[in-house]
């Protein structure tokens, strides 16, 4: 490894992108360029962090769905963690209480999901709170959506799961993001950093937190790896 550069973990909405969640273009040489392992961590479904590797030319190595889907690619490595059927239990009953889960028929949030379930955020969530509860699940509010999801796994688990593969240790890792769904592989990381955007947890566990934010605001949190 380069001892001036670390290996980079990155959530993708509110860090990589502007606040619409369309990703900052600005972005893609810094990734594409970065010299040690990046690692894709986000609350999506798989394909959507394992295409935004495909289109920025770097290995798919990512932790999707907070950390119920771990794959690297070096290792041909797939991990799924997390009782789904539970979560798809509360979802259900979400909507015999009267409830939309609020993506449509189609539901492109949902559809390639394998661990978690996801809420839109115009809907109700105390009674989602209160049915996650009873499974044993719990709901993270990363600013874009609700998240059902198992206590057993998060981004941080899904750090760890990425080292044991690579034999790297977390420490040695720049961690980037902006939500309560980044705070465990903030704890893990040897320095966090925080987008000005970021919610209080995000804010409250890293190790630093840049004067801009979205997209700027990762472009100057990796700042001083690059001059």
């Amino acid at each position: 490894m380069d001892s001036d550069t670390p290996p980079l973990i990155v959530d993708i909405d509110g860090t990589l992108t502007d606040e619409s969640r369309a990703l900052d273009p600005r972005v893609v040489p810094v990734l594409r360029e970065w010299p040690e392992r990046v690692v894709i961590a986000t609350g999506k479904a798989m394909p959507f962090p394992i295409a935004l590797c495909e289109f920025l030319g770097i290995e798919r190595t990512v932790v999707a769905e907070n950390g119920g889907v771990v794959f690297v690619e070096t290792t041909d490595e797939l991990r799924l963690e997390g009782d789904h059927e539970a979560a798809l239990a509360v979802g259900e009953a979400y909507r015999d209480l009267g409830h939309d889960i609020g993506f449509g028929q189609v539901d492109l949030a949902n559809r390639w999901r394998e661990t978690e379930l996801v809420v839109s955020l115009d809907q109700p969530l105390e009674p989602l709170e209160e049915l996650a509860a009873a499974r044993g699940l719990v709901v993270l509010d990363t600013g874009f959506a609700y998240h059902v999801t198992d206590p057993v796994v998060d981004k941080g688990t899904g750090l760890e799961a990425v080292c044991s593969e690579l034999d790297l240790a977390p420490e040695v890792f720049l961690a980037v993001g902006d939500s309560v769904n980044d705070a465990q592989m903030f704890d893990l990381a040897g320095e966090a950093v925080a987008v000005a955007n970021a919610d209080e947890t995000a804010l409250e566990r890293a190790d630093r937190v840049t004067d801009a934010s979205y997209g700027d605001g990762f472009l100057e949190a990796v700042a001083p790896y690059r001059d």
